[in-house]
């Protein structure tokens, strides 16, 4: 043999071996990510009684270990804060091994489930009933499936670190696409989750909707899709049309922070449902946000839509990035309660209507009514002056869509987290203006760079240090003490004023028994009555009926305003009603009408100056460079 036969010979031999060694280094690496990939929690859902509200879903979840293993079906859904039980619609669950050998699935509870001995691998099934389409719950006919991930898909509490897979099917059947932030996985209508609080906070509208998508490139060169999946009776026309009309209003809130969110995977949706069926709705979530509507149309309801959608498009910022500590990780087995829903929610409240003003979607008159209704709802409520906008906040598992059948005392109690901190940042905006030269948009951004680009859960003191390193330690110290921790309001008068706009009553000279309603064309009380007004010293209660006031018999609200235009402010009055069957009467003192709003200096009879203008303009005119 040569030697250079053998050199040939010896080369092909380790040529082979190395073919050999990658040969089985590939086998067995992709064995691994098969391995890995079977970790995955696999959900299936179809549709074959649609008609009636039903899905069926399956749940095979592999890599079992040992012991019983628990699922069970979410109590509560990120944005809501109260408790929905969700489990009532969940009927009929089944469980089989990975052979299809039928096992025992014991219900121990309400919402959960236990399988004694669920071997290496085991199927879930079950039926799943929705018919009521929100952010919150779920929806299905044969129009569509409107899906809420915690109304609809039960869960494994030992393995919520796990990827997600889920399959749609009969799409084809009813002619429906899906439109999710869910990644689109390799296989047609399968999507993917990295973990389970991805997957539960990204709803899902399967229908034959219209899309709309536009561009937006960040600062940094960053460029990023944002779509309008739009499941309504318009034409395509008109959901192109109206989706300039959003594209205009998340350009606005851009401007707000200066560069939008990064999106995990370069898009964010927009999933609207609207039907008269439907109940008004809006719901954030980390890359889309729902929006339902009783409005049969887009068309003709243009404006009036566009308040949700920017709500729940600045929550991209605000609440999905900038988050509280108290809801991270979000809890779905109870309610989960936050000392922060005032910023959270609050200064969301305010900026949703003050970016359609600078977008040019509210005209200023429709604008300082919106001011003039905040304020109205927080300077006159009892619940306000009583409590903090913290304590208000802590009252959302209560408050926030709770479901209950008792009475409440909210009338004298409670005062919404969204417009106390609406109004709070109304003042905050208003007074870094005047002191600092500075505005709430310094503000945000500031909060933005220190938790939200980060994403570090911030508590109620970060935001009070954020605002100190804006301005100084004793301005943040004075205004949380005073106007969020304490039950302190600003001048909002004073506030308002170099605006040129005025806070004033709006029925100034008015007599009024307080703030009184009855059912339409009737005399009975709907309301409970607020403290410190006449008719609560009068021992008027909800359900009582109102007979007279003085000599004027009442039949309705219209008699009210009748029997009160004669009289002033001081006149001492008697007052007959009815209460579980028994007529009482009392002698109250009527107070001054104290409803307020808010008017332009013109408007007023006053004179806008060009300082006035100026710093209006810099508070109200558009910031898109």
């Amino acid at each position: 043999m040569s030697a250079f036969l053998k050199l040939n010979l010896n080369f092909t031999f380790q040529y082979m071996q190395m073919k050999k060694f990658y040969f089985f280094a590939a086998v067995f690496f992709s064995l691994g990510i098969a391995a890995a990939q079977t970790n995955a929690l696999q959900y299936e859902v179809s549709f074959p009684n649609a008609v009636h509200h039903e899905a069926e879903v399956s749940l095979t979840i592999p890599q079992i270990g040992s012991g019983p293993l628990k699922v069970r079906v979410s109590r509560s859904s990120p944005g809501r804060y109260a408790t929905h039980e969700f489990g009532k619609n969940v009927y009929d669950v089944k469980a089989t091994d990975a052979s299809g050998k039928s096992i025992t699935i014991n219900q121990i509870s309400g919402d959960v489930y236990e399988i004694p001995e669920p071997g290496k691998q085991v199927k879930v099934t079950y039926t799943v009933f929705g018919n009521h389409v929100d952010g919150t719950y779920l929806g299905i006919d044969e129009t569509h499936a409107h899906m809420n991930i915690p109304a609809t898909f039960m869960w494994v509490p030992s393995m919520t670190d796990r990827p997600v897979e889920v399959r749609f099917n009969d799409l084809e059947k009813y002619g429906w696409k899906a439109a999710t932030q869910l990644k689109p996985g390799k296989q047609a209508n399968m999507y993917t989750a990295g973990d389970f609080q991805y997957f539960m906070d990204s709803p899902v509208e399967l229908s034959a909707h219209k899309l709309a998508i536009w561009k937006d490139i960040n600062p940094d060169g960053t460029k990023q899709e944002i779509k309008l999946a739009s499941h309504t009776a318009d034409d395509k026309a008109v959901v192109d049309n109206y989706a300039k009309m959003v594209e205009r209003m998340t350009a606005e809130a851009k401007a707000v922070f200066g560069e939008l969110p990064r999106f995990d995977h370069g898009s964010y949706v927009f999933l609207q449902d609207l039907h008269p069926d439907n109940s008004g709705d809006g719901m954030e979530h980390r890359n889309s946000t729902v929006i339902t509507s009783s409005a049969p149309k887009i068309e003709g309801n243009e404006n009036r839509l566009l308040g949700t959608f920017s709500h729940e498009f600045f929550h991209a910022w605000n609440v999905e990035r900038i988050r509280p500590k108290s809801l991270q990780p979000f809890n779905f087995e109870h309610a989960n309660m936050s000392s922060d829903l005032w910023f959270a929610e609050g200064f969301t409240q305010y900026y949703g209507e003050l970016i359609l003003k600078r977008a040019n979607f509210r005209t200023l008159d429709a604008y300082a009514n919106t001011l003039g209704g905040l304020l109205n709802v927080v300077l006159n409520a009892p619940g306000a002056q009583m409590f903090s906008a913290p304590h208000m906040s802590r009252r959302a598992v209560f408050a926030d869509a709770g479901v209950s059948v008792d009475q409440n005392n909210y009338s004298n109690t409670f005062t919404s987290y969204y417009y106390y901190g609406a109004v709070i940042a109304l003042g905050l905006d208003l007074q870094l203006r005047k002191e600092f030269n500075l505005t709430l948009d310094d503000y945000m951004q500031a909060v933005w760079k220190a938790h939200g680009v980060k994403e570090i859960p911030y508590t109620n003191q970060d935001l009070q240090n954020v605002l100190a390193g804006l301005t100084n330690n004793a301005f943040a110290a004075n205004f949380f003490r005073r106007y969020v921790n304490g039950t302190e309001k600003s001048d909002y008068e004073k506030l308002l004023a170099p605006a040129g706009l005025v806070l004033r009553k709006a029925a100034a000279g008015k007599a009024t028994l307080g703030l009184l309603r009855l059912a339409p064309n009737k005399n009975e009380v709907v309301s409970g009555t607020l403290k410190g007004t006449p008719a609560y010293e009068a021992g008027i209660e909800i359900g009582d009926v109102l007979h007279k006031i003085g000599d004027a018999v009442i039949t309705s609200s219209t008699d009210v305003e009748a029997a009160l235009e004669r009289r002033k402010p001081g006149d001492m009055v008697t007052v007959t009603f009815e209460h579980k069957g028994t007529v009482k009467t009392a002698t109250v003192k009527l107070q001054e009408n104290n409803r307020l709003e808010v008017v332009t200096v013109e408007k007023a009879g006053g004179t806008l100056t060009p300082e006035m203008e100026k710093f209006r303009n810099n508070w109200l005119s558009s910031k898109i460079k």
